[in-house]
Order: C-alpha cells, then sequence, then structure tokens
C-alpha cells in the first residue's frame, strides 16, 4: 500500500507566500492627469482578484511621511526618493504598490527604478500622458486657476519643469478613454508581464 505524504498547513501556507510577487507601480504626470484616479481604480479591481494592494498617494505621503519638504527640485527628489524607498519594502513582501505620484525630474525616477532593480523588486513606470490643456480643464484642485490667477507658482508643467519619461513601460492617454479603459491597459501590462 502506497502513503501520500501530507502537506502540514505551515508548509502549503509558505509555499504559497513563495509564488506573490510585488511590483511597484509608479503613475507619473502633470497635476490633474488622472493619476490617482487610475491607481484607485487598478486598485479595487486587483483586490477583487486577491492581491495585496497599497497606494503611496502623493499629497497623503506630503502630510505624513515628508511634512516641511518645499517644492525646490533638491525637496522633490528627496520626497521622491522616500516614496521609492517604501514603495521598494512594500513591493519586497508581495504587495502591488501603485504610486501616483508626478515625480517631474527624469533623475528622481531613475534613482528609484535602479533602487528596484539592485533589490530585485520589479518596477513598472507608468506615464499619464494628458496634455496640460486638458488637465487644466480638469484641475481637480483649482491648481490651474491659482497659478493663472497669480495666486500660486511652481506649477509643474506651467511654470516648473515636468520632464516626461522618454520610454515608459506603459503610456496611457486618459483623455481618449475611460477610467476603467486605462486600469485595464495597465492591469494587461502586469499580467503580461507575469506580475499579476
Amino acid at each position: 500500500m502506497t502513503t501520500t505524504p501530507q502537506t502540514s498547513p505551515e508548509t502549503s501556507h509558505t509555499s504559497q507566500e513563495t509564488h506573490v510577487t510585488g511590483a511597484t507601480i509608479w503613475l507619473t504626470g502633470l497635476p490633474s492627469a488622472g493619476k490617482t484616479t487610475i491607481a484607485y481604480e487598478l486598485a479595487g479591481r486587483l483586490r477583487d482578484e486577491g492581491h495585496r494592494v497599497e497606494v503611496l498617494d502623493g499629497d497623503e505621503i506630503r502630510e505624513f511621511l515628508s511634512a516641511g519638504l518645499g517644492f525646490s527640485r533638491e525637496d522633490r527628489h528627496t520626497n521622491v526618493q522616500r516614496i521609492g524607498f517604501v514603495a521598494e519594502l512594500l513591493a519586497s513582501q508581495g504587495v502591488q504598490v501603485l504610486v501616483p505620484v508626478i515625480a517631474p525630474y527624469a533623475d528622481s525616477r531613475e534613482a528609484v527604478r535602479k533602487r528596484h532593480q539592485a533589490e530585485g523588486t520589479a518596477f513598472v513606470e507608468v506615464h499619464v500622458a494628458t496634455p496640460v490643456e486638458v488637465c487644466s480643464v480638469r484641475d481637480v484642485k483649482g491648481l490651474y486657476a491659482k497659478q493663472a490667477a497669480g495666486e500660486i507658482s511652481g506649477l509643474t508643467g506651467v511654470d516648473d519643469p515636468y520632464e516626461a519619461p522618454e520610454t515608459p513601460d506603459l503610456r496611457i492617454e486618459s483623455q481618449n478613454q475611460t477610467v476603467q479603459e486605462s486600469a485595464a491597459q495597465l492591469h494587461a501590462l502586469l499580467t503580461e508581464r507575469g506580475l499579476l
């Protein structure tokens, strides 16, 4: 009589965990491009599918992790590096980390990518390439109106630089499709890359 080896609950739990793949999905783009909306739409879908998901919202990070930083190039770089560090920690533990952050400078984003590469953690750069004309009409937070009225300066893409990614992993033109379609496009890329 042949006996089949029994798998203990601990063993099966551990083997399941080793197959969980985390990734940082970085959505960069101008203010009001649709980064956060797309991130939360995708996060809901991923959670429904049973994935562990976190959204590192740029505004929340500014309030809790980067309070005291301004909007100089140096401070923006520091902010992006802090977010990248936290994202990599979470992703390395099997979490799908969605990061809707302007991150206007290419060298800052590249430093985050290199950190992920050094740690062997997946990093996907998504450019939400909504034109400034469309963003200024959406103006979710009223920033474009304030800038036009002279109440604020240093608005990314208007009177402060935005270095668009030259070769992102995905470019989304949110003005030409629904939020659901944008999220589906990103979901398809993650699936294709074996990250889901």
